[in-house]
């Protein structure tokens, strides 16, 4: 271990994973270390008696639930989109081979105290039950606008910038209600609150184009894809990666202290009475909790049951999004269903989260809205965990912290901080223009 690295990186989270794995890549000497005996961190995956140790304390789950192993309980879950920036990232790393995804059924929002399935083009806008008569026309000649739209042809643009436009100037222009507008921005768009109207159209015009997109690309029920026997599989797949470029693995590392300069400067991590040199840390914020401050919390509740949820078409994994408004909250709430089909719970048994930013202390009283459309449960469990950012200014430190995962179902912030983290540590801006049919093998 006496020896000095370009980067150590600190905790196995599918963040520092990805990170570690793109540095290798790009022939930086990676020290991986991690204090847990198992690979994820806090994105790790969870069979049975795992699940029943951290929320029940013993390790003896019901035996009608099937075996332990078959179960693989995320304990971040978040779907994959599928023309989306995660996407981008495995097939410019080539992790695509080491992976096996499938299409997510469906993807549906909560309006007016029922589950609909979200619109995404032109003529599901005119089938859909979520508006009147008139305002699916509206609505229709909205998303002609978007998905006619180019960036770079300002002949798509009907004569607006949309940098400057806001999101609900250009609304007003097509004379949408606050209801459709709600399901857009939330369901399609995937804005976590409402701040997105008076920010620039661009912003939310490319997400919708991304969504649907996205939808067409597997010819499903919804925009995104989930990796067989679940999201626990992405980060040993970067870590097979980075092993591929000279990486090294470290795990039951204890205590993983970071060592500085006088200056306040990284120089080595210590574990074990052994120092490891290097130039830059990049970690978790578990790792070095001074740098960082608690912005939140996130409430999530889990459940096994036997049946897919209520009102999906039967959706064998399916996302949906109670938008804040319909709940009378300050931020989203997101349900997350998976199961079998996924191979990550035994045949006839389905895997369902309930997640949102905490406003109370409460999870129980907090997630009723969303639990109240699971239906029957055999299995809940309940759990707040705090969120943390980075303070330090890492040109000064050279500590690169990631941001705690939210309270979302699918991975587009998570992916932003990477990338943003990925150019403060190297300076350049990772190239995501690649083939995305380059991972359309791997769907089935």
């Amino acid at each position: 271990m006496d020896e000095e690295y370009d980067v150590i990186v600190l905790g196995t989270g599918l963040k520092e994973c990805i990170l570690s794995g793109l540095l290798s890549v790009d022939g930086l000497k990676v020290l991986h270390m991690d204090r847990n005996d198992y690979y994820g961190g806090e994105s790790t995956s969870l069979n049975l008696i795992q699940l029943w140790k951290k929320f029940r304390g013993n390790d003896q789950p019901p035996a009608d639930l099937g075996p332990s192993r078959d179960y693989n309980v995320d304990m971040t879950p978040k779907f994959i989109m599928a023309n989306g920036a995660l996407v981008r990232v495995l097939i410019h790393t080539d992790v695509t081979k080491y992976l096996y995804f499938k299409a997510v059924d469906g993807s549906f929002v909560f309006n007016k105290g029922k589950v609909h399935k979200v619109p995404a083009t032109d003529m599901e806008a005119l089938k859909s039950p979520l508006m009147g008569l008139f305002e699916k026309r509206r609505a229709r000649k909205f998303f002609i606008f978007v998905q006619d739209y180019v960036e770079n042809d300002p002949s798509t643009h009907g004569g607006l910038d949309l940098t400057r436009v806001t999101t609900r100037e250009l609304i007003a222009k097509y004379g949408l209600d606050d209801n459709t507008m709600d399901f857009i921005g939330h369901a399609l768009a995937l804005h976590r609150d409402d701040c997105f109207m008076n920010e620039p159209a661009v912003d939310t015009v490319k997400r919708m184009k991304l969504y649907a997109e996205s939808l067409a690309r597997f010819q499903g029920g919804s925009p995104y894809i989930y990796p067989l026997y679940g999201l626990g599989e992405l980060p040993q797949a970067f870590a097979r990666l980075s092993a591929v470029y000279g990486g090294t693995y470290m795990l039951n590392k204890p205590e993983c202290k970071v060592e500085f300069d006088a200056e306040g400067k990284v120089i080595g991590v210590t574990s074990e009475g052994e120092t490891a040199k290097c130039k830059k840390v990049v970690c978790d914020p578990s790792y070095l909790p001074n740098k960082t401050r608690k912005v939140g919390k996130v409430a999530r509740a889990i459940a096994i049951m036997s049946h897919p949820i209520p009102n999906t078409n039967d959706s064998h994994s399916v996302q949906i999004i109670l938008p804040q408004k319909q709940l009378g909250r300050r931020s989203d709430m997101y349900v997350f269903c998976c199961s079998y089909t996924h191979n990550v719970a035994p045949k006839g048994k389905f895997i369902a989260f309930v997640s949102t930013e905490a406003e109370t202390d409460d999870p129980q009283t907090e997630l009723k809205a969303g639990i109240d459309l699971l239906g029957p449960v055999d299995e809940m469990f309940f759990d707040i965990y705090d969120r943390y950012e980075p303070v330090n200014e890492p040109s000064l430190d050279n500590c690169f912290i990631s941001t705690s995962y939210d309270g979302t179902t699918h991975f587009e912030s998570t992916v932003t901080d990477v990338l943003n983290m990925y150019t403060l540590i190297t300076g350049k801006v990772l190239d995501l223009n690649v083939d995305l049919n380059a991972a359309s093998a791997a769907e089935e």
